[in-house]
């Protein structure tokens, strides 16, 4: 029997909580089409990529040990810090998930960000640690001037029978409930791009 990797150590049922992730990563804002390049920073064991096979997963974490769990799953990844990288080229979408706080200066990250990506940038955000407001006006002031928000109510670290999962998935849509729910618990996903991108 093989050894559990990081995510699926990290999260109860790691296929159902990274497919919804993908899903949005997907469709969130500006859809992703065959052949963008996606970067992942803070990207754990590069479990994301096998949920995104119509996008180029290029991955980004600063432990090594997370580096050499992505490559034991043949996943492509760099060894950097997110405040400093900046990728050879531009990529179509950048994601940050469960990282944002890793920023030494949000504002100076996401300025870095906007720089190198062209259409999108998907990250998820706890209401009850960073306001909304706040993340909006950094976005604003570097150039993301549009911005999607939804609620994410998959569980990472509790799995739930198929139906529940669907009735939270549901959840996610009805607004003034959803809002109750967020006081407590789960994240909103969020993906910010420009008027006009592509």
């Amino acid at each position: 029997m093989s050894t559990p990797s990081w995510s699926e150590r990290a999260y109860a049922d790691s296929r159902a909580y990274l497919a919804a992730r993908a899903e949005l990563v997907r469709t969130l804002g500006l859809p992703l089409v065959r052949g963008d390049v996606v970067l992942d920073l803070a990207c754990g064991d590069g479990g994301l990529a096998a949920f995104l096979p119509e996008q180029r997963y290029v991955g980004l974490d600063g432990s090594a040990e997370m580096i050499a769990a992505a490559h034991a799953r043949g996943v492509d990844v760099v060894h950097a810090d997110l405040n400093d990288y900046v990728p050879p080229e531009r990529v179509a979408a950048t994601t940050i998930f469960r990282a944002i706080y890793y920023a030494r200066d949000r504002r100076a990250l996401l300025e870095r960000i906007a720089g190198y990506t062209s259409k999108k940038l998907v990250f998820d955000l706890n209401p009850r640690q960073y306001r909304l407001v706040d993340v909006r006006a950094d976005l604003r002031a570097v150039g993301f001037d549009r911005l999607d928000v939804r609620p994410f109510f998959v569980p990472q670290t509790r799995a739930v029978p198929g139906p529940a999962l669907v009735a939270l998935r549901a959840l996610e849509q009805v607004g003034p409930l959803a809002a109750l729910v967020l006081r407590t618990r789960f994240t909103l996903i969020c993906a910010a791009w420009r008027s006009g991108g592509t």
